[in-house]
C-alpha cells in the first residue's frame, strides 16, 4: 500500500508513520523539519520517502507533493494531520495569521492536491485530523478553534462530494493528546499518543465516516455539540 503522511514528524503523524512503515507499507512523509524527516528516512529506508517542505508555502508544497506522485505512482492512504495551535489570549495577529495560514490556507492547498488525485484514480482514503477543540470557540486560541471548526465543516463536505465515488474520507477528531500541541495549565483527559495512534488506525481500518478519540472524548464532544 502506498501512504502518504502530511505533517509526519511530530505526534499522530509520526505515530502512524512508524506503523506503516513497520509493516512494510510504502510511506511518503511531508514535514517542514528537514533533520526529524533524515532521522526517519534513516530509520526505515527501504519504505520512507520523506519530502521537506512548509504546508503554509503553497507553492513549495505543490512542488514536494508533485515530485511525491512522480516516486509513488498513486496513493491508497493519505492523511492530513499537519497544523498548529498556540494559546493567543492577546492577540497578537502573527499568531492568529500564521495559525490561519497552516491550518486553514496550507491546509486546504493539501487536502485538495490529495483529492483531485484519488479522484482522477477512481479510489483512495483520506484522513483529516481535526479536533474536538473545532467544536467550541475559545477566547485564549480564537484562530486554532475556528481553523479547527473550518476544517470538520471542510471534511463533511468532501465526504457528501465523494458519495458513490469510491473514496473514503474519514474525520478523526481527537480530544486533548500528549503532544506538543497540548498547551496550558489545568488540562485533563490528556491521552497517550501510543493510545491515539491505535485509536485512529482502527478507524482507518474500518473506514468510518468519524472517528473521536479516544472513547472518553466523545462525551465532551456530544457535550459541545448539543449545549
Amino acid at each position: 500500500m502506498n501512504v502518504l503522511i502530511i505533517g509526519a514528524t511530530s505526534g499522530i503523524g509520526r505515530g502512524l508513520w512508524r506503523h506503516y512503515a513497520s509493516l512494510g507499507h510504502r510511506v511518503a512523509v511531508m514535514a517542514r523539519r528537514a533533520r526529524l524527516l533524515d532521522d526517519m528516512t534513516a530509520e526505515f529506508p527501504e519504505n520512507t520517502y520523506a519530502q521537506c517542505c512548509d504546508v503554509a508555502d503553497c507553492e513549495s508544497f505543490d512542488k514536494a507533493f508533485s515530485e511525491i506522485m512522480a516516486r509513488l505512482g498513486y496513493i491508497d492512504l493519505a492523511v492530513v494531520c499537519a497544523g498548529i495551535g498556540e494559546l493567543n489570549p492577546s492577540l497578537d495577529d502573527d499568531v492568529e495569521c500564521a495559525t490561519v495560514a497552516v491550518n486553514v490556507s496550507g491546509w486546504t492547498n493539501a487536502v485538495v492536491k490529495v483529492y483531485r488525485q484519488l479522484e482522477a484514480r477512481g479510489n483512495g482514503h483520506l484522513v483529516t485530523i481535526t479536533s474536538v477543540g473545532g467544536m467550541q470557540p475559545t477566547p485564549v486560541a480564537p484562530a486554532y478553534s475556528a481553523s479547527k471548526a473550518y476544517q470538520i465543516n471542510y471534511t463533511r463536505s468532501l465526504q457528501r462530494k465523494a458519495k458513490g465515488s469510491g473514496i473514503i474520507v474519514t474525520e478523526v477528531r481527537p480530544g486533548l493528546v500528549d503532544t506538543r500541541m497540548a498547551k496550558g495549565e489545568g488540562l485533563f483527559w490528556v491521552m497517550p499518543l501510543d493510545r491515539v495512534v491505535k485509536s485512529v488506525v482502527r478507524a482507518i481500518d474500518n473506514r468510518s465516516r468519524l472517528a473521536i478519540v479516544t472513547k472518553r472524548w466523545c462525551l465532551i464532544n456530544w457535550l459541545l455539540k448539543h449545549f
